[in-house]
């Protein structure tokens, strides 16, 4: 058997949770349809999972569940730009990104105190790269005019965003689905991100700010 895939039993068996369970949330889209995998064993077709994405899920969703809605969590994991709106207040109370970030976004953009999810994931992105240090300020500004024009068409495919270099030169893509990827030996992936990951970590932050200030 894969090392990769759990079968239904030990998910169960691992997680506590009933089939029951299993398959409300996969009503809800809580769990994709494509990690529900039929094999066919020696006892005939049985239903696996992608190991480390469904533990990663289940354990996710049991820590959420007691706090949020299923519906709520289930936006909170949908690839989908829903329609929320923040502050530059509410966003520099939160630190949901940096300042640094925030100015970057006003000199592309012109000053502004309200901020789309679509704006903000993508200041999330910028920001995830300047602070580790391997990204200019004009590269930010690029990166940000790359995903305003492209993301969209990505969304709902489970892209990846790489940032290389290329003989000093920095340059981005999306792909979608990625497997194997080669590049010419002069050309250096400074890194790669699943954006439907980063995705979800801002939105998991908004929900937790959201909570926050309903307690204040």
């Amino acid at each position: 058997m894969d090392n990769d895939l759990i079968s239904k039993k030990e998910l169960l068996e691992e997680t506590g949770i009933s089939y029951g369970q299993l398959y409300r949330w996969k009503r809800k889209n809580l769990i994709p349809e494509e990690w529900f995998i039929r094999k066919s064993t020696y006892t005939g077709q049985e239903t696996f999972f992608p190991r480390e994405k469904i533990l990663t899920r289940v354990n996710k969703i049991k820590d959420l569940k007691d706090e949020l809605s299923l519906d709520e969590i289930a936006l909170m994991f949908s690839p989908q730009l829903t329609e929320v709106v923040l502050t530059k207040a509410e966003i520099q109370e939160h630190q949901i990104v940096s300042d640094m970030s925030l100015d970057l976004h006003q000199s592309v953009n012109g000053k502004t105190d309200v901020f789309s999810l679509e704006s903000l994931f993508y200041l999330f992105i910028l920001d995830k790269f300047l602070q580790s240090g391997e990204m200019s300020l004009d590269e930010g500004k690029h990166l940000f005019h790359f995903l305003k024009s492209n993301y969209s068409r990505f969304q709902d495919k489970n892209a990846e965003l790489f940032f290389i270099r290329s003989m000093g030169a920095a340059a981005f893509f999306l792909a979608s689905e990625t497997r194997d990827i080669c590049f010419e030996e002069h050309v250096k992936v400074v890194s790669r991100i699943l954006l439907v990951d980063e995705l979800e970590k801002l939105k998991s932050k908004i929900q937790k700010t959201r909570k926050e200030d309903q307690y204040d």
